[in-house]
Protein backbone atom coordinates (compact mmCIF):
# COMPACT_ATOMS: atom_id res chain seq x y z
CA UNK A 1 0.00 0.00 0.00
CA UNK A 2 1.24 3.44 -0.91
CA UNK A 3 1.90 5.89 2.25
CA UNK A 4 -1.17 8.17 2.58
CA UNK A 5 0.17 12.28 1.57
CA UNK A 6 -0.78 14.28 4.77
CA UNK A 7 0.61 17.28 6.07
CA UNK A 8 0.41 17.62 9.29
CA UNK A 9 -1.02 20.98 11.45
CA UNK A 10 -0.38 20.19 14.64
CA UNK A 11 -0.19 17.76 17.48
CA UNK A 12 -2.66 15.15 15.80
CA UNK A 13 0.06 12.29 14.77
CA UNK A 14 1.24 12.62 18.64
CA UNK A 15 -2.49 13.12 20.23
CA UNK A 16 -3.29 9.47 17.77
CA UNK A 17 -0.57 7.29 18.80
CA UNK A 18 -0.72 8.38 22.86
CA UNK A 19 -4.87 7.71 22.02
CA UNK A 20 -3.73 4.12 20.34
CA UNK A 21 -0.87 3.33 22.88
CA UNK A 22 -3.59 3.59 26.07
CA UNK A 23 -6.75 2.05 23.89
CA UNK A 24 -9.03 5.46 24.12
CA UNK A 25 -11.30 6.16 21.49
CA UNK A 26 -10.73 9.48 19.40
CA UNK A 27 -13.20 12.16 17.46
CA UNK A 28 -11.61 14.24 14.70
CA UNK A 29 -14.24 17.29 14.83
CA UNK A 30 -13.90 19.88 11.63
CA UNK A 31 -15.75 21.11 8.28
CA UNK A 32 -16.12 18.78 5.86
CA UNK A 33 -13.16 18.23 3.35
CA UNK A 34 -10.34 19.75 5.85
CA UNK A 35 -8.40 16.37 5.62
CA UNK A 36 -9.65 14.21 8.68
CA UNK A 37 -10.60 11.14 6.66
CA UNK A 38 -6.94 11.69 5.24
CA UNK A 39 -5.07 11.97 8.18
CA UNK A 40 -6.72 8.62 9.64
CA UNK A 41 -5.77 7.15 6.62
CA UNK A 42 -2.00 8.12 7.43
CA UNK A 43 -2.11 7.12 10.90
CA UNK A 44 -3.38 3.87 10.06
CA UNK A 45 -0.59 3.16 7.52
CA UNK A 46 2.26 3.92 9.90
CA UNK A 47 0.73 1.60 12.76
CA UNK A 48 0.49 -0.63 10.19
CA UNK A 49 -3.29 -1.65 11.57
CA UNK A 50 -6.09 -2.11 8.43
CA UNK A 51 -8.69 0.58 8.22
CA UNK A 52 -12.39 -0.47 8.56
CA UNK A 53 -13.98 2.72 7.25
CA UNK A 54 -17.83 3.06 7.53
CA UNK A 55 -19.54 6.26 6.20
CA UNK A 56 -22.65 6.93 8.04
CA UNK A 57 -25.95 8.02 7.08
CA UNK A 58 -29.21 8.17 8.21
CA UNK A 59 -30.00 4.55 7.23
CA UNK A 60 -27.22 3.27 9.34
CA UNK A 61 -28.38 0.90 11.97
CA UNK A 62 -26.55 -1.53 14.48
CA UNK A 63 -27.45 -4.66 12.37
CA UNK A 64 -25.57 -2.78 9.86
CA UNK A 65 -22.42 -2.58 11.96
CA UNK A 66 -23.02 -5.72 14.26
CA UNK A 67 -23.63 -8.60 11.29
CA UNK A 68 -26.21 -10.20 10.24
CA UNK A 69 -27.31 -14.02 9.30
CA UNK A 70 -27.60 -14.76 5.47
CA UNK A 71 -28.05 -17.07 2.73
CA UNK A 72 -24.92 -19.12 1.51
CA UNK A 73 -25.79 -22.36 -0.56
CA UNK A 74 -29.56 -23.10 0.75
CA UNK A 75 -27.72 -22.16 4.81
CA UNK A 76 -27.92 -19.83 6.90
CA UNK A 77 -24.60 -18.17 8.13
CA UNK A 78 -23.21 -15.51 10.81
CA UNK A 79 -21.43 -12.79 8.59
CA UNK A 80 -19.76 -10.29 10.51
CA UNK A 81 -20.48 -6.33 10.26
CA UNK A 82 -17.48 -4.12 10.34
CA UNK A 83 -17.63 -3.24 13.76
CA UNK A 84 -17.19 -6.99 14.73
CA UNK A 85 -14.18 -7.63 12.27
CA UNK A 86 -12.54 -4.89 13.40
CA UNK A 87 -12.90 -5.96 16.82
CA UNK A 88 -12.07 -9.27 15.97
CA UNK A 89 -8.58 -8.81 13.95
CA UNK A 90 -7.59 -5.40 15.91
CA UNK A 91 -8.40 -3.10 13.40
CA UNK A 92 -8.55 0.67 13.55
CA UNK A 93 -12.85 1.36 13.14
CA UNK A 94 -13.40 4.24 11.67
CA UNK A 95 -17.04 5.76 11.34
CA UNK A 96 -17.20 8.87 9.31
CA UNK A 97 -20.02 11.24 10.28
CA UNK A 98 -21.06 9.34 13.72
CA UNK A 99 -24.12 11.81 13.73
CA UNK A 100 -25.54 10.62 10.93
CA UNK A 101 -25.91 7.20 12.19
CA UNK A 102 -29.22 5.78 13.84
CA UNK A 103 -29.23 5.91 17.97
CA UNK A 104 -28.85 2.16 17.89
CA UNK A 105 -25.57 2.49 16.50
CA UNK A 106 -24.63 4.84 19.39
CA UNK A 107 -25.81 2.45 21.90
CA UNK A 108 -23.96 -0.42 20.17
CA UNK A 109 -20.39 1.36 20.77
CA UNK A 110 -20.60 2.12 24.16
CA UNK A 111 -18.81 -1.04 25.69
CA UNK A 112 -16.20 -0.23 23.21
CA UNK A 113 -15.39 3.30 24.16
CA UNK A 114 -14.92 2.49 28.19
CA UNK A 115 -12.61 0.35 29.92
CA UNK A 116 -14.59 -3.01 29.02
CA UNK A 117 -13.62 -2.42 25.49
CA UNK A 118 -15.70 -5.03 24.15
CA UNK A 119 -18.58 -5.90 22.09
CA UNK A 120 -21.85 -8.41 22.82
CA UNK A 121 -23.40 -9.77 20.12
CA UNK A 122 -26.91 -10.62 21.25
CA UNK A 123 -27.70 -12.58 17.92
CA UNK A 124 -25.14 -15.29 18.28
CA UNK A 125 -25.24 -14.41 22.44
CA UNK A 126 -20.90 -14.05 22.15
CA UNK A 127 -19.23 -11.61 24.05
CA UNK A 128 -16.23 -10.47 22.03
CA UNK A 129 -13.14 -8.99 23.99
CA UNK A 130 -11.24 -6.36 21.34
CA UNK A 131 -7.70 -7.04 20.68
CA UNK A 132 -5.20 -4.51 22.13
CA UNK A 133 -4.62 -2.98 18.56
CA UNK A 134 -8.09 -2.47 18.05
CA UNK A 135 -9.27 1.43 18.33
CA UNK A 136 -12.44 3.22 17.75
CA UNK A 137 -12.17 6.67 15.75
CA UNK A 138 -15.51 8.97 14.87
CA UNK A 139 -15.73 12.30 13.06
CA UNK A 140 -18.74 14.31 12.71
CA UNK A 141 -18.99 17.93 11.31
CA UNK A 142 -19.85 19.98 14.26
CA UNK A 143 -22.46 23.14 13.33
CA UNK A 144 -23.50 21.03 10.57
CA UNK A 145 -27.18 20.64 10.41
CA UNK A 146 -26.80 21.76 13.81
CA UNK A 147 -30.72 22.41 14.48
CA UNK A 148 -31.57 18.36 13.78
CA UNK A 149 -28.29 16.63 14.91
CA UNK A 150 -25.79 16.50 17.32
CA UNK A 151 -23.71 14.51 19.11
CA UNK A 152 -25.09 13.92 22.81
CA UNK A 153 -22.68 15.39 25.32
CA UNK A 154 -23.12 11.89 27.12
CA UNK A 155 -21.11 10.07 24.08
CA UNK A 156 -18.96 13.38 23.38
CA UNK A 157 -17.50 12.26 26.64
CA UNK A 158 -16.54 8.93 25.72
CA UNK A 159 -14.03 9.86 23.14
CA UNK A 160 -10.16 11.88 23.14
CA UNK A 161 -11.28 15.12 20.77
CA UNK A 162 -9.28 16.72 18.28
CA UNK A 163 -10.07 19.14 16.49
CA UNK A 164 -9.34 20.07 12.70
CA UNK A 165 -9.89 23.27 10.38
CA UNK A 166 -8.60 23.86 7.20
CA UNK A 167 -5.17 25.03 7.07
CA UNK A 168 -3.17 27.66 6.86
CA UNK A 169 -2.82 29.20 3.72
CA UNK A 170 0.57 28.57 3.12
CA UNK A 171 0.35 24.81 4.14
CA UNK A 172 -2.92 24.95 1.89
CA UNK A 173 -1.48 26.09 -0.87
CA UNK A 174 1.29 23.13 -0.56
CA UNK A 175 -1.35 20.65 -0.54
CA UNK A 176 -3.29 21.74 -3.50
CA UNK A 177 0.08 21.78 -5.00
CA UNK A 178 1.53 18.44 -4.13
CA UNK A 179 -2.02 16.55 -4.60
CA UNK A 180 -2.38 17.94 -8.12
CA UNK A 181 0.64 18.56 -9.43
CA UNK A 182 -0.18 21.83 -10.38
CA UNK A 183 2.16 25.18 -10.78
CA UNK A 184 2.58 26.44 -6.68
CA UNK A 185 1.88 29.92 -8.09
CA UNK A 186 -1.68 29.01 -9.09
CA UNK A 187 -1.84 26.90 -5.83
CA UNK A 188 -1.36 29.77 -4.29
CA UNK A 189 -4.22 31.60 -6.11
CA UNK A 190 -6.80 28.94 -5.33
CA UNK A 191 -5.84 29.41 -1.99
CA UNK A 192 -6.24 32.74 -2.19
CA UNK A 193 -9.74 32.28 -4.00
CA UNK A 194 -11.11 29.77 -0.94
CA UNK A 195 -9.99 32.22 1.91
CA UNK A 196 -12.29 35.14 0.28
CA UNK A 197 -14.88 32.74 -0.16
CA UNK A 198 -15.01 31.32 3.57
CA UNK A 199 -15.45 35.02 4.97
CA UNK A 200 -17.93 35.48 2.65
CA UNK A 201 -20.82 34.81 5.28
CA UNK A 202 -23.19 36.82 2.97
CA UNK A 203 -23.37 34.37 0.51
CA UNK A 204 -25.48 31.78 2.72
CA UNK A 205 -23.21 28.81 1.86
CA UNK A 206 -24.38 26.19 3.98
CA UNK A 207 -20.58 24.23 4.15
CA UNK A 208 -17.85 26.18 3.21
CA UNK A 209 -15.28 25.92 0.26
CA UNK A 210 -13.34 22.69 1.67
CA UNK A 211 -9.46 22.23 0.77
CA UNK A 212 -11.12 18.71 -1.37
CA UNK A 213 -12.97 21.20 -3.76
CA UNK A 214 -10.06 23.23 -4.09
CA UNK A 215 -7.14 19.80 -5.00
CA UNK A 216 -10.08 19.14 -7.68
CA UNK A 217 -9.99 22.41 -9.36
CA UNK A 218 -6.17 22.12 -9.53
CA UNK A 219 -6.77 18.62 -11.02
CA UNK A 220 -8.75 20.05 -13.84
CA UNK A 221 -6.59 22.85 -14.57
CA UNK A 222 -3.42 21.04 -14.59
CA UNK A 223 -5.39 18.63 -17.08
CA UNK A 224 -5.65 21.60 -19.47
CA UNK A 225 -9.19 22.46 -18.74
CA UNK A 226 -9.35 26.10 -18.75
CA UNK A 227 -8.74 27.49 -15.73
CA UNK A 228 -11.68 29.30 -14.64
CA UNK A 229 -14.26 26.67 -16.09
CA UNK A 230 -12.45 24.31 -13.71
CA UNK A 231 -12.67 26.52 -10.97
CA UNK A 232 -16.70 26.97 -11.83
CA UNK A 233 -17.30 23.09 -12.11
CA UNK A 234 -15.73 22.14 -9.52
CA UNK A 235 -16.10 25.09 -7.24
CA UNK A 236 -18.93 27.82 -7.70
CA UNK A 237 -21.35 24.93 -9.30
CA UNK A 238 -20.74 22.90 -6.20
CA UNK A 239 -21.00 25.05 -2.99
CA UNK A 240 -24.65 26.36 -4.27
CA UNK A 241 -27.62 25.83 -6.90
CA UNK A 242 -28.65 29.53 -6.41
CA UNK A 243 -27.50 31.42 -9.70
CA UNK A 244 -27.13 34.87 -7.94
CA UNK A 245 -24.70 33.33 -5.54
CA UNK A 246 -22.87 31.24 -8.02
CA UNK A 247 -22.39 34.47 -10.37
CA UNK A 248 -20.74 36.35 -7.24
CA UNK A 249 -18.56 33.21 -6.95
CA UNK A 250 -17.24 32.80 -10.60
CA UNK A 251 -16.53 37.10 -10.37
CA UNK A 252 -14.77 36.46 -7.61
CA UNK A 253 -12.80 33.77 -9.04
CA UNK A 254 -12.11 36.43 -12.08
CA UNK A 255 -10.19 37.88 -9.92
CA UNK A 256 -7.77 35.68 -8.91
CA UNK A 257 -7.45 33.36 -11.45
Amino acid sequence: MEQPYYEKIGSEEKVFRFCYDKHLPLMTKGPTGCGKSRFIEYMAYHLKRPLITVSCNEDTTAVDLLGRYTIKAGDTVWQDGPLTRAVREGAILYLDEIVEAREDVIVAIHSLTDHRRELFLDAQNENIKAKDEFMMVVSFNPGYQKSFKELKTSTRQRFVALDFEYPKPKTEALIVAKESNIDSNKAKALVKVAQKIRAMNELGISSPISTRLLVNAAKLIESGLEDRLACSVSISRCLSDDSEVTQAIDDLIALYI
